[in-house]
């Protein structure tokens, strides 16, 4: 798309972190918690979302060097499979994309009115419950205006899309950091209260382990986005493997430390139990006090708009990949001579978050939806490796990134996912069938390819 590559190892290595840690981290372990019966279960649940993160980013960190283009998340289906697929599958992904943005808009409203009423003071809170349609509206002024203030930004320009994603990325990890400090100052919590220690046959640890790993899987995924980067990334087949394998190893680090500091500072028990969401900032109070808490609301904030900027950054070249391939309509394909910005896909992705942020719900309604839908993504493109490494041999000694214990670690992040999906499958009741609806919209959309392929297709 671009003439010049214009994202350096550094940026690209700030793209990937803030593709991943979007709010997740500061609402899952909350989800995690109240899945699994233990502290044993709960860590286990990190260090295998961080293992199979790993396995996944070496898997796309060959695949972007093999294939690197602008829109790669969907070149890489039609590339290995087919067109119907790629357009299904991207179409899926796109939406659930809008929503998790949506999503994570609607909190930071949030987090803008915990600077002005703490999470702690509860009978303040008490009262606003009873008038949630005024809250309500507030929060969806906010996340319409990040979305905004963004898509505004984007309109500048990829540079200036950069250096704003460097900022904000930056200040996510140092409020990361500033939640993981409490540890040093405060006193250990309480013992687990005795209906937490219950003993749980095999097959339960299994299950709990399973649903746990739903949420951790959310906070852990985004990173196979970062090939729709591959065409303007400064010498791709280097540095696109190094930016991911260095983002994931900051982002493992930051994540086990922090969830070291919420069993630490809050307690299992009392995480297992929690009703209020915003658990980062109570914990922030139980520390620092309320002032500590507007604070760290006010950083919260600001990890939410790093996360809309890079959504929007991301998602437009999907849609110009669909349009190169002739599915989308040639439109999307269209940019700013000056900036070099996709302005029709952009605004149509900004235009479908806003819509979504009027019937979006919380971020536990939507976490099963969003990833089984990501499933499908992750298993079909990580099991492109398998068809570049034939398509492409002819690259092998070209200075590509060639994974090592290949195919071992692809094939562990399949099956992870696969495990992932079926969980959320089995638990359906709690999910609202959210797998039957993933397989249904996917369906759809795939339908929807062929459909309009055969009107549109010229008559002989």
């Amino acid at each position: 798309m671009s003439k010049t590559a214009r994202l350096t190892l550094f940026d690209f290595t700030m793209i990937v972190v803030s593709l991943v840690i979007g709010m997740g981290i500061f609402r899952a372990p909350l989800n995690v918690a109240k899945a699994v019966p233990s502290t044993f279960v709960f860590f286990a649940a990190w260090l295998a979302g961080g293992l199979v993160a790993y396995c996944g980013a070496l898997t796309y960190a060959e695949i972007g060097s093999r294939l690197p283009v602008t829109g790669g998340y969907y070149k890489v289906f039609s590339y290995a499979y087919h067109p119907s697929i790629a357009f299904g599958i991207n179409c899926i992904i796109l939406v659930s994309n809008a929503a998790s943005l949506a999503a994570v808009a609607l909190v930071g409203g949030e987090y803008i009115t915990g600077i002005f009423i703490p999470l702690s003071k509860e009978l303040e809170w008490i009262k606003i419950a009873a008038n949630a349609s005024y809250v309500q509206t507030i929060q969806i002024v906010i996340a319409l205006s990040a979305i905004v203030i963004f898509y505004g930004v984007n309109l500048m320009g990829l540079k200036m899309s950069a250096k704003t994603q460097n900022v904000l990325t930056i200040i996510k990890i140092i409020l990361i950091l500033l939640l993981i400090t409490p540890v040093f100052f405060a006193t250990p919590a309480g013992l687990p209260h005795a209906a937490t220690a219950v003993s749980a046959s095999l097959k339960e640890y299994i299950t709990a382990f399973g649903i746990g790993l739903v949420a951790v899987s959310f906070t852990y995924g985004g990173y196979q986005q970062t090939i729709n980067f591959g065409a303007e990334v400064t010498a791709p087949a280097k540095n696109i493997p190094r930016g991911i394998f260095f983002g994931i190893s900051i982002i493992i680090l930051l994540y086990l430390t922090i969830n070291y500091a919420y069993i630490k500072v809050i307690g299992f028990d009392t995480l297992h139990l929690q009703t209020t969401k915003n658990i980062a900032a109570i914990m922030a109070s139980k520390i620092f006090g309320v002032n500590a808490e507007r604070i760290l609301s006010g950083f919260l904030f600001l990890s939410v708009l790093a996360y809309v900027n890079v959504l929007l950054m991301s998602n437009p070249r999907v849609m110009y990949a669909m349009s190169e391939d002739k599915i989308l309509p040639p439109v999307f394909r269209r940019r700013n001579e000056k900036t070099d910005v996709l302005t029709v896909s952009l605004s149509v992705f900004a235009a479908l978050c806003a819509l979504i942020v009027f019937w979006a719900k919380e971020f536990d309604t939507i976490l099963s939806f969003t990833i089984f839908l990501d499933c499908f993504g992750m298993v079909l493109s990580a099991g492109t490796i398998f068809i570049l490494r034939k398509k492409t041999k002819h690259l092998d000694g070209t200075g590509i990134y060639k994974m090592k214990l290949y195919p071992i670690l692809p094939a562990i992040f399949i099956i992870a996912y696969l495990f992932v999906a079926t969980s959320i499958a089995l638990d359906y009741k709690a999910n609202n069938y959210a797998a039957l609806t993933g397989v249904t919209v996917l369906a759809t959309f795939i339908a929807l390819y062929f459909i309009v392929n055969a009107v549109t297709k010229p008559k002989v």
